[in-house]
This record gives structure tokens, C-alpha cells and sequence, in this order.
């Protein structure tokens, strides 16, 4: 798929990771990484596990389960347009209750750091998903402690290409 989070478990398997889980709320884009990671001769034992952030049953079985060292938090409603109206709570819900369950999961299970994947649009956000995006950075500031999961924030501008990414658009006008 183009879903950032498909892009970045191509880039982390060139690490050489023992273990990457890759959790993804489609079933369709964990089904095109495997059939494309699955043509490379890798030494990482890969999971393809479907699932919703804002599952907490399943956060806590998968964490429990792999005990992973890092986590790279991804998941996010970002199609600005389509985010605007009609779809303002499940953009809410998504990008940053999911953002607040992970956290807390991370922090359950002693996760040593979370990656949120942000945006250069949670800088004075001026639409749903820059807001949303803020609010999720605010909840990772506000759970970091002296101990503990390590919370790191990263912004991206647009990926070219990616799920959402102007690229794709141009190419089909």
C-alpha cells in the first residue's frame, strides 16, 4: 500500500530488526506488504497483525506477546478535505484517542520508546488533521516521565506518494 506506516516497515527492515510487527487497521495494505516483503530474502521474522489502535484488548495481547523495544505510531485519518465536516469525530478518535490507548498501552507494557509520526501541519493547525496531529503530540508531552516508555515526536511535511500525497492526484489529472 502507500499508507505511511507500510513505508515505514519497508524502510525499517532495511535495519535488519530480528522482529517487526506491523499492525495496520487494513487488511488490504498488510496484505500488499506482505506479498511484496515476502519477495525479499529477509533475516527479520516478520507479524502482520490487523488491528485498531483504539482496540485496547488487542494493543495489550500484541504488546504483551512481542514485547517490541520501539514502537513507530503512524495511524491517522489525513485526508483533509474528507476529514473537515462530516468525519470531525472519527478524525478525533483516531488520531488522537488511538494516540492516548497506544500511549497507555506502550506504557503498560514498558515499551522503551514511542515514535508518534506527526506533521508540519500540527504547527498552528489550521484544519481538523493539523489539530488533531497537536493534540496527539500534547498527549505524548504530557505522559513523558523520568521513567518509563520515552515519548519522541517526529513532523513530516507531505510524503510524496504516499496514501493521501498530491502525487498520485497529479499523475491521474
Amino acid at each position: 500500500g502507500g499508507s505511511i506506516g507500510s513505508d515505514l516497515c519497508r524502510q525499517i527492515v532495511k535495519f535488519k530488526p530480528s522482529h517487526l510487527i506491523c499492525l495496520d487497521i487494513s487488511e488490504y495494505a498488510l496484505y500488499q506488504l506482505e506479498q511484496e516483503l515476502n519477495t525479499k530474502d529477509l533475516s527479520t521474522k516478520l507479524v502482520y497483525a490487523v488491528g485498531d489502535v483504539k482496540n485496547t484488548r488487542r494493543l495489550d495481547k500484541l504488546l504483551g506477546c512481542h514485547r517490541p523495544k520501539i514502537i513507530f505510531h503512524a495511524a491517522a485519518y489525513k485526508h483533509v478535505p474528507l476529514m473537515e465536516i462530516e468525519n470531525v469525530s472519527e478524525a478525533f478518535n483516531n488520531n488522537v484517542l488511538g494516540t492516548y490507548l497506544l500511549a497507555q498501552a506502550c506504557k503498560k507494557s514498558k515499551v522503551e520508546k514511542f515514535v508518534l509520526v506527526s506533521t508540519d501541519k500540527a504547527v498552528n493547525p489550521a484544519n481538523v488533521m493539523g489539530a488533531t496531529k497537536r493534540l496527539a503530540e500534547m498527549i505524548c508531552q504530557g505522559l513523558q516521565d523520568n521513567s518509563g516508555t520515552r515519548f519522541v515526536i517526529v513532523r513530516f511535511g507531505n510524503v510524496l506518494a504516499s496514501s493521501g500525497s498530491v502525487i498520485p492526484k497529479f499523475r491521474k489529472q
